[in-house]
């Protein structure tokens, strides 16, 4: 268990700015990780070893991507128990991101609500962080580099930011998630429909396996979709993953639907809902997803995990994995262990 318990730093931390407390997080847990003092924050990894997309996974409990979007604490977030953790988004160019502020806690929903637009210091400052990171893997943690497109650059030229973002992470990655499903870059979510996901995920799946060769190792990608997705649009994703061969899908990102927070403060600011409101519109999708897909066909849960029975309900919707994001700033650390110990008992 973490040294300090969380409940007495969440007072502090939520007394802050949203996005001043997650800086200053960040920026202690990139300082200290690796250090005696990480036992602050972490906690012994369940062991409970699952085999998907080719990998072998510690155990079932990942870092969504998000929370670390420059991968600058990859060892300090892997050492709170994680059997994966994905970093990232990240994008060709550095970027600032939407305007401050721009990211709000719904405490009685326990939800967040971000419009946080991709911002990062680019790729080149991405992989360099991913490099230096060594104990998360050396103790067979395994790693997701995330990837997605630039605001200033064109819709119809989004596959052109995912193939340099692809090029980039690809010797650095276990696995890679193309993400096309922030509400928070305009006209991203436009890449899920039939033709353009059909025509980007051609591409990259041919790119892929130029670089599989070339690095003399299989990394499998993940396509990461949005909860506000009709049946039929999912029917047609799972085709179309399943048509260009791609390894697995991650289900959900945030939601831009506000029936589960109306009347809250902060609920009509723009940008996606996560946390425990999107926990069902996730669960819609994965079940939709499990029905949709050929038997085996790995997918990742993510959306609204809050405990140990949350995270058994993503495996009971058709998850074969689970990630937490805003639950861990609720929770904190031991939200890792109780989801893994939940998923290890069955």
């Amino acid at each position: 268990m973490p040294l300090i318990p969380y409940a007495l730093a969440r007072p502090l931390l939520f007394g802050l700015d949203a996005e001043h407390a997650h800086e200053l997080t960040l920026n202690a847990i990139a300082r200290l990780q690796n250090t005696p003092a990480q036992c602050l924050w972490s906690g012994s990894r369940i062991s409970d070893p699952v085999n998907v997309a080719g990998l072998r996974f510690p155990n079932r409990v990942g870092l969504a991507a998000g929370l670390d979007k420059n991968g600058r604490c990859i060892d300090g977030l892997g050492a709170m128990g994680f059997g994966f953790i994905e970093v990232g988004t990240v994008t060709p160019q550095g970027q600032p991101g939407n305007d401050r502020p721009r990211m709000f806690r719904l405490p009685a929903a326990n939800a967040l609500i971000n419009r946080l637009g991709f911002n990062n210091e680019g790729l080149a400052s991405f992989v360099a962080n991913v490099k230096r990171a060594h104990s998360f893997r050396a103790a067979g943690g395994i790693l997701g580099l995330n990837i997605g497109k630039n605001a200033a650059t064109p819709i119809e030229r989004a596959a052109d930011d995912y193939l340099a973002g692809l090029e980039g992470v690809h010797p650095h990655a276990d696995y890679v998630t193309v993400n096309i499903s922030s509400p928070n870059t305009k006209n991203l979510r436009a890449l899920q429909g039939d033709e353009a996901l059909d025509a980007l995920l051609g591409a990259l799946q041919r790119r892929k396996q130029q670089l599989d060769a070339q690095n003399g190792r299989r990394v499998p990608m993940f396509v990461k979709i949005a909860p506000d997705l009709e049946q039929d649009q999912v029917a047609v994703i799972a085709r179309t993953l399943t048509a260009n061969g791609i390894d697995g899908v991650i289900a959900t990102n945030t939601t831009i639907a506000r029936e589960q927070v109306q009347g809250l403060a902060h609920a009509d600011e723009a940008g996606g809902l996560s946390g425990a409101p999107v926990f069902e519109a996730s669960n819609r999708v994965i079940r939709l997803l499990r029905a949709a897909l050929p038997a085996g066909y790995p997918i990742i849960g993510v959306g609204g995990v809050m405990s140990g029975a949350d995270a058994r309900a993503k495996l009971a919707a058709g998850a074969d994995l689970v990630q937490v994001y805003t639950g861990l700033i609720y929770k904190g650390p031991a939200l890792v262990a109780d989801c893994a110990q939940a998923l290890a008992r069955g």
